[in-house]
């Protein structure tokens, strides 16, 4: 295989994962190119908290033995990826971006994390997150994460490693968990693709919680293709989280391909229209509705009353949901006031 590492850094897991099954490309290859890019670059973007090198490497040495023996591969064979440090990984630390739990290593896997490494992903490292994954955060413990576009700017939070990672190209797909936005804003921020799934369609089991009501995790990629990848391996449900959904899991890459024909799209007037909607995304967005509906899409306007105030009933349920009082630092350096209050 000829393709520069700046090439292989910035393909798709989906296109990697073909390459790794073709023998064009070698997942201990893959795990160095992105290590290299960390460490040539993370100083600066402070996108990981935890970096595995080693344990990377050996999982990537037993991938590459197991496509030469030519045995039947999993969807993500050899692909790195990186996760928000809100998911519980097995004797390594998992911090939360706090330093009350700089020390902490779990002693099993989050159900994401093991359904990723059941699809074959290898895990590069843990992800820099706002404290407790709640808004807020001005001096990170880890370092100020900054957006690659621009460090200058905010990437986004609270999954703002998740962000900068894969649009840096640090790693080829991340997970991060959204309760009010924090997959959906660090994407949008860093110019990624986010999803937010129906809530109960992921596990949540050993994802630290901030919201029982709201807690979702999701995927974080390059390309529309690798969200739907990503979505089918860590959906479905799990008996360690009662309230994951028991229906089935649909193949959706497989709808890529069947365009947008039918469709009905809305238009929230409250968000499209609002005074502090600004002129540049306003035009954006209704460019895109039009071509949508260029494309066989019914686009209509709808009005949701509650949107302007969407962000203060978010807060008053994930304050009221969330509870840290018991959570003390024995080193020095305690929470922020409104984690401890």
């Amino acid at each position: 295989m000829t393709l520069a590492a700046e090439e292989l850094a910035y393909l798709g897991a989906a296109r990697l994962a073909s390459l790794v099954r073709e023998r064009r490309v070698s997942p201990v290859e893959l795990v160095r190119v992105y290590l290299e890019r960390i460490e040539r670059l993370d100083a600066r973007l402070r996108a990981y908290i935890t970096v595995l090198p080693e344990a990377a490497l050996e999982a990537a040495h037993k991938a590459e033995a197991a496509v030469l023996r030519g045995e039947a591969l999993a969807p993500l064979h050899g692909v790195p990826y990186a996760v928000k440090d809100q998911f519980d990984t097995a004797s390594v630390r998992t911090t939360l971006g706090s330093r009350i739990l700089r020390h902490h290593a779990p002693v099993e896997d989050a159900t994401v994390i093991s359904r990723m490494t059941g699809a074959g992903a290898l895990l590069l490292g843990k992800l820099n997150m706002t404290e407790f994954a709640l808004g807020g955060t001005r001096e990170f413990p880890f370092g100020q994460p900054r957006n690659p576009w621009n460090p200058d700017h905010d990437p986004g939070g609270s999954s703002s490693g998740s962000g900068i990672a894969v649009a840096a190209g640090l790693c080829a797909v991340s997970l991060g968990e959204d309760t009010g936005g924090s997959v959906r804003t660090p994407a949008s921020w860093c110019g990624v693709v986010g999803l937010r799934p129906t809530w109960g369609r992921v596990s949540r089991h050993g994802s630290f919680p901030l919201s029982w009501s709201m807690d979702t995790p999701g995927p974080l990629t390059r390309t529309v293709e690798d969200t739907a990848l990503v979505l089918r391996i860590i959906a479905g449900h799990d008996p360690r989280d009662p309230l994951t959904s028991q229906r089935p899991v649909p193949d959706y890459a497989a709808a890529l391909d069947a365009g947008v024909e039918g469709l009905r799209i809305g238009i929230i007037r409250e968000l499209t229209f609002g005074a502090d909607t600004d002129a540049e995304v306003r035009a954006a967005v209704l460019d895109a509705a039009r071509r949508l509906e260029g494309l066989g899409a019914t686009v209509e306007e709808t009005s949701l009353p509650l949107v302007p105030l969407a962000g203060a009933v978010f807060m008053t349920l994930a304050d009221a949901e969330s509870d840290h009082r018991g959570d003390s630092d024995t080193e020095g350096g305690g929470l922020r006031p409104r984690l401890a209050r």
